[in-house]
């Protein structure tokens, strides 16, 4: 069970080999690197170096030395770069001419070995717990009677502790035949670190300066000595030719030049660092005072010994932490733990409050222990809606309580809640799929575009106003805080989560502001799906490319693929799913098949717009109704002519032209976020001409709803600017109505009947219009309390109404199709074809259940079956 002896942390293959567990499932807090990660730009800097490959590296490093020159404002003849800065401190001891090295314990036991190999006497000044490991500046004053080499950390490992640069540099100039030398690894990690790399540098003094644990990335091997020109210069001429790849040399020019990242580095450094001591504390360990990103701490009385603890923890729980006893000056009383992210810290603190016996640790936060799926893709429109939807009824079916979540939504289709708040379409459907009734919580935040550059924003079911990209940009965090609150009180009551993302993580303009894919994956805590559509062509570049746009911690989180909407044999894209796994090392967890008439609302008005769910003509021997929706540029709510759509009788198709309209049997012009918009359109394509001479035949019968109710009226006016700025815009004058848009939007799950033909309905009003019809126009619906919400020209058919999913009651749809057919000359049918989403919500998940490893994933969240 235990590891080679490796002298230092972060062997995480040996550690995993020793805990029997999965590399990816060890928690090393063995090795101390930055707990953000890699920067963002990691992948972008490897993948555009990996061309160069074909060429030896530049064996001058002259653009890497430039820019550490230019960092520390030192010339570059007083750099050297070396492969990683071990390689650098070997090769060190040899240029001085020193014969022996006066070293401060405990420290990074390599300074001895280095030194050892060189043939050194060393000189080992151990520091004493009393005071806190702290390096006596005077103590290695009084040492300095023979010319010596002085290895000094700053800050130092494993204590942390920070040793003044100017009383350094004092030391070297009362001591101009010894050299000191300064490892400034962590120093990064410190605000307001004075380096002694800079030209003020005294000549005696050279400092080693690590990149790869500020940047997190020990693997590519990268350090610089900053010394004298002729120190560095000999240390540069003693180096192996091409010590640095032409990657490792590209990866540090970037880092250097990246003063931001640092920025936030040493921001988020400090919390974490305390709420890791506190907890430490708090199970009995002294911790003591550090500024780097790791903690020293002594094991109460009682615990077991270094070495054995640390067996226990990566054995039992998969946590490595330093064991300290093989430094010079500690015992197996102490133990070295990194700095991690806030989940793995709290990892890391349960793991020893088992080993040490304590049943729970203090201070503990609560936590939300919801175990959460994500669906998210690598486009808009790859069917992210569709596949939660089946995850959902798949898991519920299971006996589990499934509740699903969207952060953030944008699109026209929305509804009302029983308690008259409006969210999107999809999670409505999702939470039938659930079995549950429609709650605001499940999508706190819904974006409802007006124009092309702003839109209507609605938290928790209200609209807060009407914003612009930038305006929003800076709403943000408040809405991201109202949909994690919101996410939090569901999550509670549930037993497992089902998200959806909503784009494309990869859109690298809005990582910056995320709040619905991997911010809201990493606050849920979430395993994420990643789908893309090979319907349309590009999955595996898609795929590919945006996990290279990824952040690694983001990265980590994707658990596989899921290849949506495909038509044939899954077995023959073997050789592409191989390729993607050797790419990226994640696998295609699963192949969906294309489900054609599967039979649910779209989230938005993509599939719409695009022709995949209504197409833009007939097709040839297609049933005998024709109806047509007119295409609105803004048009929402398109999902209310679904029903239209699974009637056998009926052909559904959109208009965007006046010569495409023809004469149907029914144009149904759809509701709207930018009614006066929208409305001039008409007027421009020549639609509204059109129609109207449709309306004067009578034999094409006229349906608008709600928004296309205004527009059917005389005006309709926005003075307040709720939609445009247009003022007001006369409508097609088919009906008496005066429409206005007032401040407070009616947002009510309705109940009402169609007098003319006496059959119930039900469904929902979202709209800001008062409409005002004039004497002795017709009532065509009415609520439940009498109250008129749509209207009918006397003797024609032309009529609309405020109710969305008009045509979802299933006796009237007949009603209304049987009277198109008399019209017509046909013969009614009579038969009722129910709408109804349960027989696709089962087909969806039987299909999800035999297509994606769902026991297995549900494992990987805790849940067991």
């Amino acid at each position: 069970m235990t590891p080679s002896p490796f002298p230092h942390g972060g062997n995480v293959r040996a550690l995993a080999q020793a805990a029997g567990r999965d590399p990816g499932d060890i928690c090393d807090a063995s090795a101390s690197l930055n707990p953000l990660g890699p920067p963002p730009w990691l992948r972008q800097a490897v993948s555009a170096g990996v061309s160069d490959l074909v060429h030896y590296p530049d064996p001058d490093c002259a653009a890497l030395l430039e820019a550490a020159a230019t960092r520390y404002a030192a010339p570059t003849s007083h750099f050297t770069a070396g492969n990683g800065t071990s390689q650098l401190l070997f090769a060190l001891p040899r240029a001085t001419g020193l014969a022996r090295a006066v070293i401060p314990t405990p420290c990074y036991a390599d300074y001895a070995t280095a030194c050892h190999k060189a043939g050194m006497d060393i000189r080992r000044l151990a520091a004493v717990e009393f005071d806190d490991f702290a390096v006596r500046l005077d103590h290695v004053d009084a040492a300095l009677r023979t010319p010596s080499l002085v290895i000094l950390g700053s800050p130092g490992n494993p204590t942390g502790a920070v040793v003044p640069a100017e009383a350094v540099a004092e030391l070297a100039e009362r001591h101009p035949r010894s050299l000191f030398l300064v490892d400034e690894a962590f120093a990064d990690f410190v605000p307001g670190f004075a380096s002694l790399a800079g030209a003020w540098r005294p000549h005696n003094v050279a400092v080693l300066l690590s990149l790869t644990k500020s940047f997190a990335i020990p693997g590519l091997r990268l350090g610089l000595l900053a010394a004298s020109p002729d120190l560095a210069g000999w240390v540069r001429a003693n180096l192996p030719p091409w010590s640095v790849s032409s990657l490792a040399q590209a990866v540090g020019e970037r880092a250097l030049g990246d003063a931001d990242f640092l920025a936030r580095t040493r921001a988020a450094l400090p919390p974490l660092r305390e709420g890791l001591a506190q907890g430490l504390s708090g199970l009995g360990l002294t911790v003591f005072p550090g500024a780097a990103n790791f903690l020293l701490a002594r094991l109460p009385a009682g615990a077991p010994g270094s070495t054995e603890l640390t067996r226990r923890l990566l054995a039992e729980h998969g946590v490595a932490l330093r064991d300290c006893s093989n430094f010079h000056g500690l015992t197996e009383r102490y133990v070295r733990v990194a700095v991690r992210p806030e989940a793995e810290n709290g990892r890391i603190l349960d793991a020893l409050a088992a080993v040490l016996g304590r049943a729970d640790r203090p201070g503990r936060p609560p936590r939300r222990g919801t175990p959460a799926l994500m669906l998210q893709a690598t486009a808009s429109n790859a069917g992210k809606s569709v596949l939660c939807a089946g995850l959902c009824r798949a898991l519920a079916r299971r006996g589990l309580r499934v509740a699903p979540f969207k952060s953030q939504n944008m699109s026209l289709n929305s509804g009302v809640t029983a308690d008259g708040l409006e969210m999107g379409r999809a999670q409505i459907t999702q939470a039938a799929a659930c079995n549950l009734a429609p709650d605001v919580r499940m999508n706190p935040v819904l974006l409802k575009p007006t124009s092309d550059a702003g839109s209507q924003v609605i938290v928790m079911g209200r609209p807060v106003g009407v914003m612009k990209v930038g305006e929003y940009i800076l709403y943000k965090p408040h809405a991201f805080a109202a949909a994690k609150a919101a996410y939090d009180s569901l999550a509670a009551e549930a037993d497992v989560m089902v998200l959806e993302g909503a784009g494309s993580p990869a859109e690298v303009n809005l990582q910056a502001h995320d709040m619905v894919n991997m911010a809201m994956a990493a606050h849920a805590e979430a395993l994420v799906l990643l789908a893309a559509d090979i319907d349309r062509g590009g999955a595996y570049a898609a795929l590919w490319g945006t996990m290279e746009c990824l952040a690694e911690a983001d990265r980590a989180r994707v658990a596989g693929y899921v290849l949506n909407r495909f038509r044939g044999d899954a077995g023959l894209l073997a050789p592409a799913n191989a390729y993607l796994r050797a790419a990226t090392g994640r696998d295609v967890l699963g192949v969906v098949p294309y489900l054609p008439d599967l039979g649910l609302p779209d989230e938005d008005s993509v599939s719409f717009k695009d022709g995949q769910a209504v197409p833009d003509r007939a097709a040839a021997g297609a049933p005998a109704l024709d109806i047509a929706v007119i295409d609105l540029p803004r048009a929402s709510n398109l999902t209310d002519v679904d029903a239209l759509c699974a009637e056998p009788d009926a052909r559904v198709r959109r208009v965007r032209n006046a010569a495409a309209l023809g004469r149907p049997d029914a144009v149904i012009v759809p509701g709207s976020k930018n009614t006066l918009a929208d409305l001039a359109w008409l007027k421009e394509t020549g639609l509204a001409r059109a129609i109207t001479a449709l309306a004067l035949e009578g034999k094409t019968e006229i349906v608008g709803i709600c928004a296309g109710l205004q527009m059917l009226g005389r005006t309709v006016a926005d003075p307040l600017g709720l939609e445009s700025g247009r003022g007001e815009e006369a409508g097609l004058g088919l009906l008496g109505l005066t429409t206005e848009l007032v401040a407070q939007k009616t947002l009510t799950s309705t109940r009402a009947v169609h007098l003319p033909t006496g059959e119930g309905l039900r469904g929902y009003e979202i709209h800001h219009g008062r409409s005002l019809p004039d004497d002795g126009l017709a009532v065509a619906v009415t609520r439940a309390d009498g109250a008129a919400i749509g209207f009918s020209r006397a003797g024609e058919p032309v009529w609309g109404a405020y109710l969305h999913g008009l045509f979802d009651a299933d006796a009237f749809r007949r009603r209304f199709l049987d009277g198109l057919r008399r019209r017509r000359g046909l013969p009614a049918i009579e038969r009722i074809a129910p709408y109804d989403l349960e027989p696709a919500l089962d087909r969806l998940a039987d299909v999800l259940e035999d297509c994606l490893p769902l026991t297995a994933l549900l494992r990987r969240l805790g849940l067991s079956f």
